[in-house]
């Protein structure tokens, strides 16, 4: 019997590659990338990796080239693909806010509401997220394409811009104003509808999605065990910060118990001097790979 043939799995290059490939890592897939091929190598046989530029990865999800695809959800809307959103994975290239597209103007532009752009010329690379919000806000502008350092064509070449941001720090460097979000967009797992609707393929595909998701919830977070002495134990569970109710078992030692939690890891500095002071011993912090709810 002919063996299945590998998941094609599209990943975005250029920003968001490595934390692209941070979490895969840390959902226990190791990609090797080579600067001279699109095809990565992944430390597991039912999967082949193809780096594609974001942009692209939805419209060949779609035509079937790719079975499943990391992208962000712009481009999914940008590109007008027919796919399957599998689940949103909330993570980013240099914070865990969106990125955003906005309407960006010069510091001393007069245009300070979507209405002002009427018969104005509009350069970005999302022409068709830019039409959609001219469209909903009933504006009549002209919108061109534009192939990179759009900040610069401002007020020279067009009257406004539409810009991807994630701190905003950029633009506001360059002497520019944002007027309006028209979309927050996190990374999206997308999968071909064809391939997705065979049980054997979605069981794949949900088992993948389930250890990024559980990879992207352990972010921040740390495990954390202690013996405490059972007099204590209610005055730690009222102000114990935990994932769910900790776990709690009987020692040996009369009087102790063994507690069990998932905490934020900004806490623990604060957490551990009190657990000190309560009498726990036998404290450990331990780092998470994945949680998964």
């Amino acid at each position: 019997m002919k063996p299945p043939r590998p998941l094609r799995l599209g990943l975005p290059k250029g920003s968001l590659q490595d934390a692209t490939l941070d979490l895969f890592k840390r959902a226990g897939f190791n990609i090797t990338v080579s600067s001279r091929s699109y095809k990565p190598t992944i430390d597991d046989p039912s999967i082949e990796v193809r780096l594609l530029r974001a942009q692209e990865i939805a419209t060949y999800v779609e035509g079937g080239f790719l079975d499943l695809g990391l992208t962000g959800r712009d481009w999914v809307a940008e590109s007008r693909a027919k796919v399957d959103v599998i689940t949103d994975l909330r993570f980013n290239k240099a914070t865990r806010s969106p990125a955003r597209w906005v309407l960006v103007v010069p510091n001393k532009s007069p245009i300070t509401k979507p209405a002002h752009l009427q018969g104005k010329r509009i350069a970005t690379e999302a022409v068709n997220l830019t039409r959609d919000y001219l469209r909903r806000h009933k504006i009549k502008a002209h919108v061109e394409f534009s192939w990179g350092a759009t900040e610069v064509k401002v007020p020279e070449l067009v009257d406004a811009i539409v810009d991807i941001t994630e701190t905003g720090s950029s633009l506001a460097a360059n002497n520019l104003r944002i007027v309006d979000t028209l979309l927050e967009s996190y990374p999206q797992l997308i999968a071909n509808r064809a391939y997705a609707a065979k049980p054997a393929h979605r069981k794949q595909i949900d088992t993948l999605a389930l250890l990024l998701t559980g990879a992207l919830n352990a972010r921040g977070k740390v495990g954390l065990k202690l013996n405490l002495p059972e007099t204590q134990l209610p005055s730690l569970l009222a102000r114990l910060p935990a994932l769910r109710n900790p776990t709690i078992a009987k020692l040996s030692s009369p009087g102790w118990v063994a507690v069990e939690t998932v905490i934020d890891e900004v806490i623990v500095r604060e957490i551990i001097p009190q657990l000190k002071d309560a009498g726990a011993e036998g404290i450990i912090e331990y780092p998470l790979n994945k949680v998964v709810y």
